[in-house]
């Protein structure tokens, strides 16, 4: 990947999540019901635990001295968050239809952002040797 490249990827990694983040706590409601019931505390401490580390992991991905950590620690946090995007998918099967079929299709994008995260990685350790 071109350094110019990787710069995109990364602020766009960043931005992504930082947007996510934010909406945490800007609209909490929204992601309170998709909190795994089977994890200890409220779903509220919960959510505001995952956008404050959505925040941070966007922040370590967008400065330069600390993106391949950042890039790591972003793709840990997309596997992290899966099992909140099922429990979505469960929550809207009782929803309409595209609803449903939404949060369902939702669920195999954790792949490319996984995937995504690495890539910065592995871009991130290149430019460092």
């Amino acid at each position: 990947m071109r350094v110019d490249a990787h710069q995109a990827a990364a602020a766009a990694l960043a931005g992504m999540l930082t947007v996510t983040g934010v909406a945490h706590f800007v609209v909490p409601r929204f992601y309170d019901p998709i909190i795994p019931h089977a994890l200890p505390g409220t779903a509220r401490g919960w959510v505001l635990a995952s956008g404050g580390a959505e925040l941070a992991v966007a922040a370590a991905v967008f400065a330069r001295r600390s993106r391949r950590a950042g890039a790591t620690m972003a793709a840990v946090l997309f596997i992290a968050v899966f099992p909140a995007n099922v429990q979505m998918a469960v929550n809207w099967s009782r929803r309409s239809t595209l609803e449903s079929t939404l949060a369902w299709a939702r669920l195999p994008i954790q792949v490319p952002l996984v995937w995504w995260a690495l890539r910065v990685r592995r871009a991130s350790a290149a430019l460092t040797v």
